[in-house]
């Protein structure tokens, strides 16, 4: 259920990164939007733990900052995926934009993922009888 949950958020987050970015974003809809939630989903499990174990030595010397660069590098893989695979309806123009696409995702979701943790580390209190 929480992973459900954390998806929507996501795909929210994405439908408002994609409105505030408009004219270089495109998400058509949300169900597009669950959609790209989904990809960054999978691409996160699979992909991402080789890209953060490849640029262990950039990410160092960086002081963390291209965790930002492996993120749009995620989200260009999501649109290519989509181009390859002729799901229309997500489109991001180059890597710029999907970097500013990726800082606000990224803060968007842990922002409303935030409210799902408050409700795990204080359950609700019993009446007294």
């Amino acid at each position: 259920m929480r992973f459900i949950i954390k998806v929507l958020f996501t795909a929210f987050a994405v439908m408002l990164a994609a409105y505030l970015l408009s004219p270089h974003i495109q998400v058509d809809n949300f169900f597009i939007g669950v959609l790209v939630a989904l990809t960054l989903a999978l691409l996160n499990a699979v992909v991402r733990p080789i890209l953060v174990f490849i640029s262990i030595p950039a990410t160092v010397l960086t002081l963390g900052l291209f965790i930002f660069v492996i993120n749009a590098i995620l989200i260009l893989i999501a649109a290519k995926l989509f181009n390859t695979f002729d799901v229309k309806g997500f489109r991001v123009e180059n890597f710029w934009w999907a970097l500013l696409f990726s800082v606000i995702i990224s803060f968007v979701s842990s922002v409303l993922n935030g409210f799902i943790k408050k409700d795990e580390n204080h359950p609700p209190k019993q009446l007294d009888e």
